[in-house]
């Protein structure tokens, strides 16, 4: 008697559990298409290679959107090696303040621009972020889901090298999300670019278009661009893949100094050729995803706002 009233409390517990469980999938599942509803175009900043200045990119980008007069969102999904707080030199709490909603306030870069990062959380910023898949997918949720995003133009997606959990998860929980793939000119890297693209393909995610970073090395003292690690391997692989190429940026001193010293390089006023290849890579994503119109189908590689 004793045995089948303890199985039956056992039984009671375990369904309630499931019920809270559920309960509690659901009420994120809202909170993620309330947050994603106020958002027009959601971008995922990815690449099959790390050391391709994917960060130096997102970081950018955002802040050239928001420069102008773009409401942006900025989240970093690179778990393991978040840069984006440090590129920024934002110095905000540590734990991040709620709003009256219940939700979580970004840091706010300035007033166009919002950031989220696992690192501006944590109390140890040296701290190693040793996780699994699940707890990865779950963060990433709530970074869309618990955060007072607002009304955004844009939203960055900072995502790790690879194909892996981050990318996978964004590509599940964010519906009409693009990429952006970013890519250097050497065959090594575009071999695991490929493979960016073929996830894309994969996962049914719309590529806006390729980049090509450290196309050239622009001389710190005549401020000409020699071609130091080839050019032309990017715009290839996109000719190859029928995607829209758009742009070249060569690696200039100043943006590695730039993103060391906490000053991203679109904040720092300089003007030489990265900035101007730069801003050319940013009017071909505006042209793409007009901030006036809300996400939908690109246009196809063939039209004239494909490349720029």
């Amino acid at each position: 008697m004793s045995g089948s009233c303890s199985s039956s409390c056992s039984s009671a517990s375990t369904c309630g559990t499931k019920e809270a469980q559920q309960a509690q999938a659901a009420q994120q599942e809202n909170a993620i298409s309330r947050s994603l509803g106020k958002i027009k175009h959601k971008i995922l900043v990815m690449s099959g290679k790390g050391g391709v200045g994917k960060s130096t990119v997102s970081v950018n980008l955002a802040l050239a959107l928001a420069n102008n007069g773009h409401k942006v969102g900025l989240m970093d999904v690179d778990l393991h090696g978040p840069d984006v707080v440090r590129m920024l030199n934002l110095q905000g709490t540590l734990q991040p303040s709620a709003t009256p909603d219940g939700l979580i306030a970004p840091l706010q870069y300035n007033d166009n621009l919002k950031v989220v990062s696992l690192e501006y959380m944590m109390k140890d910023r040296d701290e190693a972020v040793i996780w699994r898949g699940p707890l990865k997918m779950q963060a990433i949720r709530q970074f869309v889901g618990d955060m007072d995003w607002g009304n955004l133009d844009y939203l960055i997606i900072d995502a790790p090298p690879g194909t892996g959990d981050e990318p996978l998860t964004v590509a599940q929980i964010i519906p009409l999300v693009k990429a952006v793939v970013v890519t250097t000119p050497q065959q090594v890297a575009l071999a695991d670019v490929r493979k960016s693209i073929r996830f894309c393909k994969a996962v049914k995610m719309e590529i806006v278009g390729v980049v090509e970073n450290m196309s050239g090395l622009v001389c710190p003292h005549c401020h000409e661009v020699v071609e130091v690690f080839k050019s032309g391997g990017g715009e290839k692989t996109a000719r190859d893949f029928d995607l829209p190429f758009l742009g070249r940026i060569p690696l200039d001193p100043q943006v590695v100094s730039g993103s060391d010293d906490g000053v991203p390089y679109l904040a720092s006023g300089a003007d030489s050729p990265a900035a101007q290849a730069f801003a050319n890579v940013v009017k071909a994503i505006e042209l793409r995803l007009p901030p006036g119109k809300p996400s939908g189908p690109l246009p196809m590689a063939g039209c004239p706002c494909a490349s720029v």
